[in-house]
């Protein structure tokens, strides 16, 4: 796949989540084999406010991989000024985009994420704002849903409109707001999204293997698949999606010690990037989801719970492997 000019490798794309992917995540999944990987959401109001920890969010000075940052807001000049600070700010970043598909109330109330689905005409405004602000040069992505509920199933002229403004690619979380994230998927809402563009379309929503990429594929007729949660304590699924995309036999799954050895390095990296204060809270979330699969999973779950310290995380390995043997 091409992008103004960017050769995408051939990989499932990691999804942007709020609290989630910071730096040590994406750089996790993209080492793995993720085709790029997207920043935690950041205002666009608040960055031209000058606020120095949404930048944060979005700065990395040694990305792997391809990278893009994400936005959030409801109106286009906020959005075109804000992109023209992160110039500024020299925050580097190969793809950029625009949330449409948030769901949280403190996001929509503000008429951002997801809201924007109940205004087709505006999500093309935003847009083309944004390119205006981004230049020819970078590709400009549209993290989108089906629609904001039943009754305004607004994907397919949403996505139009995005084409009709500028937009390279459109990833479509397969359900309304409404819906949040209660299974299923709408495959066919996310078809007939594809049919109605001509630019690439990412399927996204409970992706959780390979195989389950591949029937997402043929479901949907899409370009690609956007894969969140379901990688989460699991980067090797990203080595796994991407076997299967080129045909090739799938990889052996992970052992414990890599899984293990994984999910220290993974804490590290966040220490230090962002201090242990800062950091060990938000690890706590990022341990439990390597547990999955493990006997006495819910016990060290709790224990991942109550994890303060770095070395916290080497006494909960040992836990581990106690309760594996």
């Amino acid at each position: 796949m091409q992008l103004r000019g960017k050769t995408i490798p051939v990989g499932g794309v990691f999804a942007p989540m709020a609290g989630l992917t910071d730096a040590a995540c994406r750089h996790l999944m993209a080492d793995h084999g993720a085709a790029w990987t997207v920043s935690e959401m950041a205002s666009a109001k608040a960055i031209t406010f000058g606020d120095k920890k949404s930048l944060t969010l979005l700065r990395d000075p040694h990305p792997h991989g391809l990278y893009a940052v994400q936005l959030f807001g409801a109106d286009p000049d906020t959005l075109g000024r804000a992109i023209g600070i992160l110039a500024e700010k020299g925050i580097r970043y190969d793809i950029l985009d625009i949330n449409m598909g948030c769901p949280a109330p403190k996001i929509t109330s503000s008429g951002a994420g997801s809201k924007l689905m109940l205004d087709p005409f505006l999500c093309g405004q935003m847009v083309k704002a944004a390119r205006e602000a981004v230049g020819p040069d970078t590709p400009l992505t549209v993290k989108m849903r089906i629609g904001w509920d039943a009754d305004h199933l607004t994907g397919v002229e949403v996505a139009r409109w995005c084409e009709e403004n500028g937009a390279d690619l459109i990833a479509v979380h397969g359900r309304t707001r409404e819906q949040m994230y209660i299974p299923p998927v709408d495959v066919e809402a996310i078809a007939a999204i594809k049919k109605a563009v001509s630019i690439p379309v990412l399927a996204n929503g409970d992706i959780t293997t390979a195989e389950g990429a591949l029937q997402m594929l043929e479901q949907t007729g899409c370009d690609g698949v956007m894969i969140g949660r379901g990688a989460l304590g699991d980067p090797w699924l990203f080595e796994r999606v991407r076997a299967a995309l080129l045909g090739d036999p799938q990889p052996a799954l992970p052992t414990l010690n890599q899984r293990m050895a994984a999910l220290r390095s993974q804490i590290y990296e966040m220490c230090e990037e962002k201090g242990e204060w800062a950091a060990m809270p938000q690890a706590r979330s990022q341990a439990m989801h390597y547990m999955k699969g493990l006997r006495g999973a819910a016990a060290l779950r709790r224990a991942c719970s109550m994890l303060e310290h770095f070395e916290d995380v080497d006494r909960l390995i040992d836990t581990v492997y106690r309760c594996q043997e």
